[in-house]
């Protein structure tokens, strides 16, 4: 997508602006010929700091909270895009307080949607996760419901002008609460490296690409669509391998057990959503469905075609080698970075 095009002169609001997600589209945002972007989030320090950091007259900040339909409603006024990444997103949190994760990821981006339709917004992208597939906790519930609050705008609106789609991605390398940087701080501090389970698998998509899937959602969504991106997948134990083998070491693992409420695997699409599902070369596109109260349809016609598709799941996909982990890690300015810190020279060929 080519975004000097489609955001030249727009003015884009972030939710939840402040975290890892946020802010990358924030700097790319900003590298364009926007406006204005909008951050709205309660973070008031993490908003100071973020100003000090882009120093951009064009960045604006709102301080408020998606359960409160008047700071969405401040924020909105005169937007063009929102891209919707405010949530919980902790699991253990969301199992202790799930009635918060419900105030957040459910009423909030009710608010978001219901003011975006109110002001006219062209589109509005929610962020989703694996976790709502098959949910087993919930945070990965509650995103599930989101999903499906976002799907009604255009069952319940079919002539709306506001187009509502979500994205939903996995693991996300060196976002804030990834293990990845833990790996690292763990090496640099001559520490054991600790591992729930080495053959817990994980799809490996790195800021960037989760930034570039809203975009393509942004170009291409219709009503109620939802993205997903391929990605390579990895266990968590050849996972902290290549990390060791980028710090030249061999680390000592401790295994500590799964966690509670945390899948070994991620599900970026169930067998049901792929039998619908358009594959877009690097995307799928899983339309919404758009069967209204006729009861009859729902059970007078099935989908003979769901046998023959099995979930898109991190223990199903081609998984990486060691070596191809090590590659793929070593294009994270945030590796780089900490190699150089080190004094490590990059082996840029380890793939080969």
């Amino acid at each position: 997508m080519n975004m000097n095009t489609s955001y030249a002169g727009k003015k884009i609001l972030i939710t939840g602006g402040t975290g890892s997600f946020g802010h990358t589209v924030a700097k790319k945002l900003l590298d364009r010929d926007v406006e204005e972007v909008r951050i709205l989030s309660r973070d008031e320090a993490k908003q100071d700091a973020m100003r000090r950091q882009l120093a951009d007259p064009r960045l604006r900040f709102y301080v408020g909270d998606v359960r409160e339909y008047q700071s969405v409603d401040r924020a909105v006024k005169s937007v063009d895009h929102v891209f919707h990444a405010a949530a919980l997103k902790q699991v253990p949190s969301c199992e202790f307080f799930p009635m918060e994760a419900i105030r957040t990821n459910i009423h909030g981006s009710e608010n978001v949607i219901r003011a975006a339709e109110a002001h006219g917004v062209a589109s509005v992208v929610c962020l989703s996760t694996d976790k709502a597939v098959y949910p087993v906790n919930a945070m990965g519930m509650s995103k599930a419901m989101m999903e499906k609050v976002a799907q009604s705008h255009g069952l319940n609106n079919r002539e709306a002008e506001t187009i509502v789609s979500c994205v939903r991605y996995g693991n996300v390398m060196y976002s804030r609460g990834s293990v990845i940087p833990l790996f690292v701080d763990q090496i640099k501090s001559g520490k054991r490296l600790t591992i729930t389970d080495p053959d817990m698998t994980r799809f490996m998509m790195s800021l960037s690409d989760s930034v570039e899937l809203v975009e393509f959602a942004f170009s291409n969504a219709n009503q109620g669509d939802l993205f997903i991106r391929k990605a390579p997948a990895c266990t968590i134990g050849d996972l902290a391998k290549a990390v060791g083998n980028l710090f030249q070491i061999s680390p000592e693992i401790d295994v500590i057990g799964t966690r509670h409420a945390e899948k070994v695997s991620e599900s970026l699409a169930s067998r049901e959503e792929l039998a619908r599902a358009r594959d877009m070369d690097d995307y799928f596109r899983i339309e919404a469905d758009t069967r209204d109260l006729n009861y009859n349809v729902f059970f007078s016609e099935g989908d003979p075609n769901q046998v023959m598709y099995d979930d898109y799941d991190s223990h199903s996909v081609s998984r990486m080698d060691i070596p191809e982990i090590e590659a793929l890690l070593l294009t994270l300015p945030e590796i780089q970075s900490e190699l150089q810190i080190a004094g490590i020279e990059p082996r840029i060929s380890v793939a080969g």
